[in-house]
């Protein structure tokens, strides 16, 4: 905003201030004033208001859609594993869930970038096609790279398109409720595994798989335009071409040991959720119904888990509460172990949905935190994202062999377990880079 310096109360005509006749409390009430004055509103999130949660609802059906097809493949899993691929192996099919996870990670790359330049409506569109056409292409699906094509590189592609989007937006709206949002924003993703996982489970029977398959795509559809329709950046982006990566970041000791250690949690995130119907269909849950819904009781569960850290990381902060997220979800990866009983599948099912809740929610959120110039933030976001996916990609394909050569679940179960533990040492090396030696600290 510009002032002229008798508005600013700097000039002769406010009184002199320089001068001998002014009093030190006028002239410090003066200057007061003069730094007010050239703040720019703009650059403050309005932190509520009816276009700022319209765009928590536009980011959360966002998340609906992207991760929470990949939250529900555990379905696909067991049906594959089942029917429809039941010649291939449990690891050549997680690749086609990993394919998925990846893509949805890595185009971030592309997609952060695009999104810093001011191209939201154009990845919007992009996925909004992409992801329904993926669904509703499964339907015709009759072999191995049919399912490849369809649903591992059309969803994930149009999925990738998607995810910065859902959470570059937020903190422009957003501040002192940043984590309340975020936590709205990515319980979309379990709201979307339950859903889509009952819908799958119960048209299946009824209707079979390709009518099953082509109501996701239709419903995918109806949600994401949602979306197309209520986001919009607050702020225009910044002129000039932007690059694809932030090469400065990886300078930055605090960037690099949280790129490390949430790419290490995400080799293991995606392990019990592809494995888990699978396990206790052998352990417990033989024959029984209950055991073809346990990825939409985790993903329920999930839901809860992903709201309540919002509540805890403005009282300790968003690293310390991603702690304990992460060893909390170690813990139950290693209790599956002991797990041979359908209620304890179960039980299983919901602890492991609700610590994970804060592995998805927080991470955002945990960079945001440090992240100097938001304008930046797509960009880092995306070559995060970059390290997730390719994390993600190996990371259950790894389970499947462990499993195919060993016979049972020990091996896959142990994996996920000291990853998640591995992860917990990174946030704490996180916690004191940005804190320093203080024991006791908000971060």
């Amino acid at each position: 905003m510009t002032n002229s310096p008798g508005q600013l109360g700097i000039g002769p005509e406010s009184g002199n201030i320089l001068g001998d006749g002014g009093s030190n409390r006028n002239d410090e009430k003066q200057v007061e004033f003069t730094e007010v004055a050239i703040v720019d509103e703009e650059d403050i999130p309005p932190d509520g208001g009816l276009a700022a949660w319209l765009q928590v609802v536009g980011s959360y059906f966002l998340y609906f859609n992207t991760w929470g097809t990949i939250n529900m493949f555990g379905v696909f899993q067991t049906y594959y594993e089942n029917d429809l691929l039941r010649h291939m192996s449990p690891s050549a099919i997680s690749w086609i869930g990993s394919l998925q996870s990846f893509l949805l990670l890595a185009v971030g790359v592309i997609s952060g970038p695009l999104y810093d330049a001011g191209h939201l409506r154009l990845l919007l569109f992009s996925g909004w096609a992409l992801v329904p056409l993926g669904m509703m292409l499964i339907s015709v699906c009759t072999a191995y790279w049919h399912v490849m094509l369809a649903q591992a590189l059309c969803v994930g592609t149009g999925a990738g398109c998607l995810y910065i989007p859902s959470v570059a937006i937020i903190p422009q709206y957003f501040s002192r409720r940043k984590a309340l949002a975020m936590g709205v924003v990515t319980s979309g993703s379990s709201f979307g595994g339950v859903v889509y996982a009952l819908v799958f489970q119960s048209l299946l029977p009824r209707v079979g798989f390709a009518w099953a398959a082509r109501a996701m795509g239709f419903a995918s559809f109806a949600t994401l335009s949602v979306s197309v329709l209520v986001l919009r950046r607050r702020t225009p982006p910044p002129a000039g071409v932007r690059p694809l990566l932030d090469l400065r970041a990886f300078r930055e000791r605090p960037y690099v040991v949280y790129c490390l250690g949430i790419s290490l949690s995400y080799v293991a995130f995606f392990v019990p959720i592809f494995y888990l119907q699978t396990y206790a269909l052998s352990h417990g849950l033989g024959g029984q119904t209950v055991g073809l819904y346990l990825v939409a009781i985790l993903n329920a569960a999930s839901v809860v888990g992903r709201l309540s850290p919002s509540l805890i990381a403005n009282r300790i902060g968003p690293v310390q509460t991603l702690l304990i997220s992460v060893t909390l979800a170690g813990v139950t990866a290693f209790s599956w172990i002991n797990t041979s009983t359908g209620g304890g599948n179960i039980a299983f099912a919901i602890f492991f949905g609700f610590f994970t809740g804060g592995i998805v929610a927080l991470p955002a959120v945990v960079l945001t935190s440090f992240t100097p110039d938001l304008s930046r933030l797509g960009t880092r976001l995306g070559m995060s994202s970059m390290l997730n996916g390719i994390a993600s990609l190996i990371g259950t394909p790894i389970a499947g062999a462990i499993l195919s050569s060993t016979g049972n679940y020990l091996g896959i179960q142990l994996f996920a377990g000291f990853l998640f533990l591995a992860t917990s040492v990174f946030i704490v090396v996180l916690r004191f880079v940005l804190t320093g030696r203080k024991l006791v600290a908000k971060a």
